[in-house]
């Protein structure tokens, strides 16, 4: 044979043989990252990275940033908190659930501004469950502009894939509500639990919109509260077909630059493009806090109403029995209060939050004009069964504790 022929065929086979390896180095680093969710190993150095490893979309900075401004007057925080007769000293709890980044602001200027460990001012962090407070406020404006009639429409009329599934006929805001009665199991110790089935196809490919359309329904729509982070997507995939536009396109239109956005954002995507609306957005504390500050100021930022005011107050206004905070609730399956896709942690304030999984919060009292972003890699979340390691409820009190100190 023609030396010449055999060289090229041995130079093809090594390209092909290099791009395998490299695609499946690829695939790799995503299956073990994901496998290592969940059971007590380190995030601190998955988190800050989430966006490089998994296909994402990218969403520029605005083109005119507003940073926040730096109060005069910088506080420390509280020494310690108390959450049901424990008294938890302040650094070591933040150590114990490895915050990341801390940033409180008050009357829109930073007051305290803290970074540990992998975190930093420039780092964007993933946030879980907070995206799902993103879509939300997306989904007040497409309703504003007119692409969504009304949120008492069934969400399968604009999304005919939700079709035969456990969203067909269900209206809008039950699926905003967390009350679309699909059955879900989010019990993240448990490998064959839904949410762990949906990671999967995050980690090894697939759609996400086609998981979505297998729920099938479990209660009837609007009487139980039942927390659901497929709801969201179905929220994600009604915006997209709404709207015409992808979820990053969008957001980057309608929010992203509008607010400012200092550095850029990224969303995860499944392996056909779509947003994983219900965990993949990825930011640094500050340009989350632009959320917190937009929804303290009723839907409106340096002047510019860019979320309606309605809007803002019907989702952090939980408006039926199902959605009440309480620990004796039956009708629901958390003891925090919901509206459309916020928590309300307590019916003794009027404080309420954007919450994810490992410690994530956009905490907002408007009470005491303020806005905390903490972000975090509790390596104990979900690692005990009894929810023992969450910590959720405790940083929530600490949180409570902060703003309550500044009124």
């Amino acid at each position: 044979m023609n030396r010449k022929i055999i060289l090229c065929t041995v130079i093809a086979l090594l390209l092909v043989l290099g791009a395998t390896a490299f695609f499946m180095a690829d695939r790799i680093d995503r299956a073990r990252t994901i496998s290592t969710l969940f059971t007590g190993a380190e995030q601190l150095k998955n988190f800050p990275r989430m966006y490089k490893i998994f296909p994402s979309t990218e969403m520029a900075p605005a083109p005119f940033a507003k940073p926040f401004p730096k109060a005069a007057r910088q506080i420390g925080l509280p020494e310690s908190f108390i959450y049901k007769g424990k008294n938890w000293n302040t650094l070591e709890f933040l150590g114990l659930i490895d915050t990341a980044a801390l940033l409180v602001l008050k009357d829109g200027e930073i007051i305290h501004e803290q970074y540990r460990a992998t975190g930093g001012e420039k780092v964007q962090w993933m946030s879980m469950s907070v995206a799902k407070s993103f879509i939300s406020a997306l989904l007040g404006i497409a309703l504003d502009e007119g692409h969504i009639g009304s949120i008492e429409e069934p969400i399968s009329d604009y999304v005919p894939e939700l079709r035969n599934s456990a969203y067909d006929g269900v209206r809008i805001k039950d699926v905003l509500q967390m009350s679309s009665g699909a059955s879900w199991n989010e019990d993240y110790s448990d490998p064959e639990s839904d949410i762990n089935r949906f990671g999967r196809i995050f980690a090894l490919g697939g759609s996400m919109n086609e998981f979505t359309a297998t729920l099938e329904p479990d209660t009837e729509p609007g009487i139980f509260n039942k927390y659901n982070s497929t709801d969201t997507q179905a929220l994600a995939m009604l915006l997209s077909q709404a709207t015409g536009k992808s979820v990053t396109d969008y957001m980057v239109e309608k929010l992203y630059h509008p607010m400012g956005a200092e550095s850029p954002g990224y969303w995860l995507t499944d392996s056909e493009g779509m947003e994983m609306g219900f965990a993949g957005l990825n930011l640094t504390a500050r340009d989350y806090a632009k959320l917190g500050e937009l929804y303290r100021n009723g839907g409106k930022f340096e002047g510019q109403q860019l979320v309606p005011n309605e809007w803002v107050r019907a989702s952090t206004t939980p408006d039926g029995p199902h959605l009440l905070p309480g620990e004796d609730n039956p009708l629901s399956n958390y003891p925090w209060g919901y509206g459309y896709q916020w928590w309300v942690p307590s019916d003794k304030t009027n404080d309420f939050a954007a919450v994810g999984v490992y410690n994530q919060f956009i905490y907002v009292s408007p009470k005491n004009r303020m806005t905390v972003v903490m972000l975090s890699a509790n390596s104990g979340y979900g690692a005990s069964p009894d929810g023992a390691t969450d910590y959720e409820f405790e940083a929530a009190e600490f949180l409570r504790t902060l703003v309550e100190g500044q009124n």
